[in-house]
């Protein structure tokens, strides 16, 4: 449905020429909601404005459904009113002198080819009752809440029937509770009409709760591109480990490597050992990051019998979260972090046990920690 190939875009500023989009390539399947998600500036916006026609990209090729729509080396570029999308903006563009039926409609009317008065009338109430607005069709926009903006912003980009929906940051204006709310909303509403769907965010729990699949942008660059479960329990690299979710990140040196895969590795500070599953890269000796999420490390309250991977530490402090509490323990000169559910009784200068687990650490080359390949 989408093909993205080697797309680059460069902006000139005060201070020079400045690469927004270094070289991004990914697809896009029929009926697949894909996200590039990365922080402020990674370059996320501007490959969706390039793809919209919003942005004349430098180099690359863009095509949707096969047909191509920007290719600079060709002087080929399609206007935005004709590539087949939808798009909803972070700001929703909501016109205020306009009731909720005329800015739901407006791409109609101002369409090359007229549509009757009936035809509109039959598409906005259709597009409409896709967003659960129907009723508020007259509604003054003036007295809407962000929430039925938001919607009113969809139905808009879904009037015409458009193959590919692009998103740009939907949710980021409202606040917590309504966030949420809305998410699952935008969810259900794209799983049930299977359109195609691009989203932009810099939100990890909206990217890893709503996509088919996440491209992880840096600097310009999609650094991993996966499943929501790959990029976060198998992160290639130390960046993705730390922007998607919480992550403790243990240096340690490789002891030795069994026959059975199983490396043995020193903590710093002789303050413990862990045996991992290690590959032959992996060489006596070399010093290596390993990347464990809080929820894959459990708080012991007395010393287990089974001492394999078990590290002794104090606890320091207890955030409590509601349905779970997070613990902050003292091993050496590593403060880790552990998510625990339910009611605990422990408390700030106990000693405790923690117990990693193996099977869900990754572990990097220290030399290599910002581009590495994960095991």
């Amino acid at each position: 449905m989408l093909t993205v190939t080697g797309l680059t875009k460069t902006f000139q500023t005060s201070e020079g020429p400045a690469q927004a989009v270094k070289g991004v390539d990914f697809k896009i399947s029929e009926g697949e909601f894909y996200t590039l998600l990365g922080p402020s500036g990674c370059g996320k916006t501007t490959t969706l404005r390039c793809i919209a026609g919003l942005e004349k990209p430098d180099d690359g090729q863009i095509k949707i459904e096969g047909r191509l729509v920007a290719d600079p080396s060709r002087r080929m570029f399609i206007p935005t009113h004709e590539r087949d999308i939808g798009m909803v903006f972070q700001s929703y563009a909501i016109w205020p002198h306009l009731d909720v039926f005329d800015n739901v409609g407006y791409p109609l009317k101002v369409r090359r080819r007229r549509q009757s008065k009936t035809e509109i009338e039959d598409r906005v109430i259709e597009a409409l009752s896709l967003v659960g607005m129907e009723d508020l069709a007259h509604r003054p926009s003036t007295k809407l809440s962000g929430g039925q903006q938001q919607r009113v912003a969809l139905a808009r980009a879904l009037i015409h029937r458009p193959k590919l929906l692009l998103l740009d940051e939907p949710l980021s204006n409202l606040d917590a509770k309504l966030r949420e709310q809305m998410r699952i909303e935008l969810e259900d509403m794209v799983s049930r009409i299977a359109i195609t769907t691009l989203y932009v965010t810099h939100d990890q729990s909206e990217a890893l709760s709503m996509s088919d699949r996440i491209a992880v942008m840096s600097e310009g660059l999609i650094v991993q591109e996966g499943t929501p479960r790959e990029v976060y329990n198998q992160p290639n690299g130390n960046f993705v480990a730390a922007f998607l979710g919480n992550a403790n990140f243990i240096t340690a040196a490789v002891l030795k490597q069994s026959s059975n895969g199983i490396g043995y590795l020193k903590l710093n500070d002789e303050v413990g050992q862990l045996q991992l599953s290690l590959p032959d890269q992996f060489k006596t000796g070399e010093i290596v990051e390993i990347v464990v999420r809080p929820e894959n490390i459990r708080v012991n309250q007395n010393q287990p019998l089974d001492l394999t991977n078990v590290l002794e530490g104090k606890i320091e402090r207890i955030d409590f979260q509601g349905g779970q509490s997070e613990f902050f323990v003292r091993v050496g000169s590593l403060l880790l972090r552990s998510v625990v559910g339910g009611v605990t009784e422990a408390t700030p200068g106990a000693q405790t046990w923690l117990t990693i687990d193996a099977n869900q650490c990754a572990v990097f080359t220290k030399k290599n920690l910002d581009n590495a390949d994960a095991t």
